[in-house]
């Protein structure tokens, strides 16, 4: 209770920017009874109070066990990222072979290819025709609006078809279905793709930079429509506006019911042929299936660590990963597509 005390205290000054004063004033509030208490039982300890601190102790050492994992295991993860010139120079060598699908790789890293995606493509040199690096992040804030949601850039050349998107919730969000959760993804890369060229003002075609983000918003949010009809319906949307829409239309067959996707793009300012060319891509890919690649990491410590560390991590951080709840994303995916890649992490 007192750790959570002035973990609390932290929470009031970083995250929601209070006064110092504020923070001090419930420290000494509520961290004056608390050491009250354990005050008593320091009195008291062999008369049987040695019971509650000792349970303190364990709750303690999981605690720290569960973080000191944790960090080392986000620390191998941004040591050993590799770049997209890595990718480049082992395409030609391996024979890495594109098959149809989008495939969404899982990651914390905001920046760089995750070891998990090297250590895939190493031993089975095949990826999907368009490949997502997908982020998703939880910010001190109650809700993130729907415009603000996604980030979206791209990693290396463009006719590699890599993206990354950033996915930020507050921490009352709630993470809605995959079904609708694809169509936001796929739509917000669509309207990236329709904006990255009209935005920028160069026409030539110089390799975007991999910390290039754009925030894009959600369906409603932006000029990029998306609606979905039953196949059996094949008359044209009308939609309101004084600009002519033109229409990129294809099949998708979700949950033994078919629909039509449309995107909607405007016509003014004229849409570039390699922009047609790429959402036409990135929409037969979303037809042929989306297939989510998870991590399965295993922690062990590295050879000549002490025995405190491999206790810590190979017994203790194991045990509690093991049993531990998945994250919102990771439970919410498909079975029948999902893809889980395991590797050893020594730290």
């Amino acid at each position: 209770m007192l750790v959570t005390t002035c973990l609390m205290s932290m929470v009031i000054v970083l995250c929601w920017h209070q006064n110092v004063l504020l923070a001090l004033g419930f420290v000494f509030i509520f961290g004056s009874i608390e050491a009250l208490f354990f005050s008593a039982s320091l009195i008291k300890f062999l008369q049987g109070a040695w019971v509650p601190i000792a349970l303190a102790l364990v709750l303690l050492t999981v605690m720290y066990a569960w973080h000191y994992g944790t960090l080392k295991k986000y620390e191998y993860d941004v040591q050993n990222k590799v770049s997209t010139n890595w990718l480049l120079s082992l395409c030609p060598g391996l024979g890495i072979v594109r098959v149809r699908g989008v495939g969404l790789i899982h990651t914390e890293l905001v920046s760089g290819i995750p070891v998990i995606f090297s250590h895939f493509v190493t031993n089975l040199p095949a990826f999907h025709q368009v490949l997502v690096f997908l982020c998703i992040k939880h910010v001190p804030v109650p809700h993130v609006t729907p415009e603000e949601r996604f980030l979206v850039g791209r990693v290396g050349p463009k006719e590699f078809r890599l993206y990354r998107c950033i996915v930020r919730y507050g921490y009352r969000d709630v993470h809605r279905d995959d079904v609708e959760f694809e169509n936001d993804l796929l739509c917000c890369i669509a309207e990236f793709i329709r904006t990255e060229r009209t935005g920028s003002n160069s026409s030539n075609d110089e390799p975007v930079k991999d910390d290039r983000m754009a925030v894009v918003g959600t369906c409603s949010t932006h000029s990029l429509l998306m609606s979905e009809d039953k196949v059996d319906n094949v008359e044209n949307v009308d939609l309101p506006g004084p600009s002519e829409l033109k229409e990129i239309k294809s099949l998708k067959v979700t949950q033994q019911q078919k629909k039509r996707v449309r995107f909607l793009v405007p016509e003014s300012p004229k849409i570039d042929t390699r922009v047609m060319e790429e959402l036409e891509e990135v929409m037969e890919a979303w037809e042929a299936g989306v297939a989510y690649i998870i991590g399965q990491t295993h922690m062990r410590a590295k050879p000549g660590s002490s025995m405190l560390k491999k206790i810590g991590i190979n017994l203790v951080y194991e045990f509690l990963r093991r049993n531990s709840r998945a994250p919102s994303f990771v439970t919410g995916v498909p079975h029948a597509s999902s893809l889980e890649v395991g590797m050893m992490y020594q730290v």
